[in-house]
């Protein structure tokens, strides 16, 4: 990427991160995306400010011919369309070549979830070994809030102070919202406290300096990294019984969503539980229990089975 470039991309996200206060993550994704489209353009001898219209849709049929996902080359026309919003808005181009381009939509997949059973054995499996308290405290957080799991291992311990009825999250964007722990969750939340406490405790009187954060790690970030609850969620799969291929920190949040939809939960309820900025997002899980309904009459209903299967 040539340094005039360099100084767009940089300029445009420091420009979100301060409007916007968009996540950190998204600037990660919006730079990938906008390098990529530069290294692009420089290979056809052009550059940010002297592309057209049709070199932008070029470069997403040739993102098409790599492969990419639709919602991968979605994201791209994203950044691209945002890139010139920012660049029309600071005088730098008197147009946005990017506007008038149809993107290439989303794909509507349903969610993956859990069933009730499953979720059961996962939190069984949690509470077997050496870090039983921990690993029940992670498990039950995750299933009776439905955080993400970015907001559960950055939890910082002073929120779970004074058995907290209910618990503040920091989410995407720097958004805060509050969410109710049921009972049992508040049960592993003070066991792993005391735990985790007196830990603490041990630590500093050896002279290391203490955490911040709910679950403390020695990792660069100071507490438990996605990565490494990514794997345990997994562990946890094989030894509940429950297939590893579908369980993922995010399945939990999904089964939290569908579970209390079944159970009569308002939508615009899980919606703010989950920190939702959209109720079309939050509209997918009913999508969810529609198919769960349709496999149960398929699979149950006698008038619904195959004639030719004896």
């Amino acid at each position: 990427m040539t340094p005039e470039s360099a100084r767009w991309v940089q300029s445009f996200l420091e420009a979100q991160a301060a409007e916007l206060d968009a996540a950190t993550n998204t600037q990660l994704a919006y730079a990938r995306d906008l390098k990529d489209f530069a290294g692009w353009l420089e290979g056809r001898a052009k550059a940010f400010d002297t592309a057209g219209r049709e070199d932008v849709e070029a470069y997403l049929i040739f993102c098409d011919a790599q492969g990419l996902a639709r919602a991968t080359r979605a994201r791209r026309l994203s950044a691209i369309r945002q890139l010139y919003r920012f660049a029309f808005d600071e005088g730098w181009r008197t147009d946005n070549p990017a506007l008038q381009i149809k993107g290439p939509g989303k794909e509507k997949r349903l969610p993956k979830t859990l069933s009730l059973e499953e979720v059961d054995r996962l939190l069984d499996a949690a509470g077997t070994g050496r870090d039983r308290l921990r690993n029940t405290c992670l498990m039950q957080l995750l299933y009776a809030t439905g955080m993400r799991v970015s907001e559960l291992v950055s939890l910082p311990a002073s929120a779970a102070r004074g058995d907290p009825r209910m618990l503040l999250i920091r989410g995407k964007g720097g958004k805060e919202r509050m969410v109710p722990l049921s009972p049992p969750a508040r049960a592993a939340l003070a066991a792993w406290l005391a735990h985790r406490d007196a830990a603490e405790e041990a630590a500093k009187a050896d002279g290391r300096k203490a955490s911040r954060f709910l679950f403390p790690t020695r990792s660069k970030d100071g507490h438990l990294t996605r990565h490494r609850f990514y794997a345990l969620i997994k562990e946890l799969a094989v030894a509940g019984g429950v297939d590893p291929a579908k369980v993922t920190p995010h399945t939990l949040r999904h089964a939290f969503a569908t579970h209390l939809l079944a159970g009569g939960a308002d939508l615009r309820v899980i919606q703010t539980l989950l920190g939702h900025a959209d109720i079309s997002t939050t509209e997918i899980y009913t999508h969810v229990l529609d198919e769960r309904l349709r496999q149960l009459v398929l699979e149950h209903h006698p008038l619904a089975r195959d004639p030719t299967v004896s």
